[in-house]
């Protein structure tokens, strides 16, 4: 596989998609909005462009697998996409211009292409394996920074979870303090593209799925980033929490976040 020519038909995909999902912002209605839980959103908006890309990802690859967020898992033996057609539905609905496409491809369990398309800055972030990450076609790299006490930090609030928001609200608690600041965009694959192009120094949350995570994660490690779980683990992608920073902040937070967040039992 030509890890470099899949990724930029995938970016040429999420381009189109996303102009789909930007011209329907300003047409959709409360009436179009369901409930999945009740912080879920989900609207036609997501369906049928998780339905464009599904349908023009199955012509890459007819025999992949799929893991998507309204549709479910379709499973394959090598290949299996997995996606978010739009992060950030509660944005989307409520017309704040902060939403994604994300799109990752893992070969035989391990990521080797993943973009993040954040729709209304038209920013594109992607990288493959064995190569760099970019943004709209230039190479980026997370922080240089090697201080909590200077990092800019992202997060997501819980939003279906809420058996480890004591530890949360206490560990967010002590960052606001300790270091210059905490953001919620409401996207976790444009939190994560962010760090991966050096705007935050870190991203931290919990009860995350494949699809928030696995484009965006994959990005930072090639943009030179690190990863793990809340308890130093490495599998991100379906450990339900992640830490994704540079790393010269990494160990730092992790130790921190050791002593608020006791181990899943």
């Amino acid at each position: 596989m030509n890890y470099s020519t899949f990724t930029q038909q995938v970016v040429n995909l999420c381009r189109g998609v996303g102009k789909f999902i930007r011209d329907e912002s300003g047409r959709i209605k409360l009436s179009d909005i369901e409930q999945k839980g009740v912080h879920d959103l989900v609207s036609y908006v997501d369906k049928r462009a998780e339905q464009m890309l599904i349908d023009e990802l199955k012509k890459l690859i007819p025999e992949a697998g799929f893991i998507a967020e309204e549709s479910g898992i379709v499973e394959s033996v090598v290949y299996r996409w997995i996606i978010d057609p739009l992060d950030g539905t509660t944005n989307f609905v409520h017309k704040i211009p902060l939403f994604s496409i994300s799109i990752a491809l893992q070969e035989n369990g391990q990521t080797v292409i993943g973009v993040v398309y954040e729709i209304n800055l038209d920013e594109c972030f992607y990288a493959w394996k064995n190569g760099p990450a970019y943004l709209n076609g230039s190479k980026i790299c997370v922080s240089p920074t090697n201080t909590l006490t200077d990092s800019l930090i992202a997060t997501g609030f819980p939003y279906y979870d809420f058996s480890r928001l004591p530890a949360y609200l206490e560990f967010l608690g002590y960052l606001i303090q300790k270091t210059r600041g905490i953001r919620r965009l409401g996207s976790a694959a444009v939190d994560l593209a962010y760090v991966a192009c050096g705007r935050f120094e870190a991203f931290y949350e919990y009860g995350l799925h494949p699809w928030d995570v696995a484009a965006g994660a994959f990005i930072v490690e090639q943009a030179g980033g690190q990863l793990s779980g809340f308890d130093g683990g490495k599998d991100v992608v379906f450990g339900k929490d992640i830490i994704a920073s540079n790393t010269l902040v990494h160990n730092e937070i992790l130790d921190k976040i050791k002593v608020y967040f006791k181990p899943v039992v």
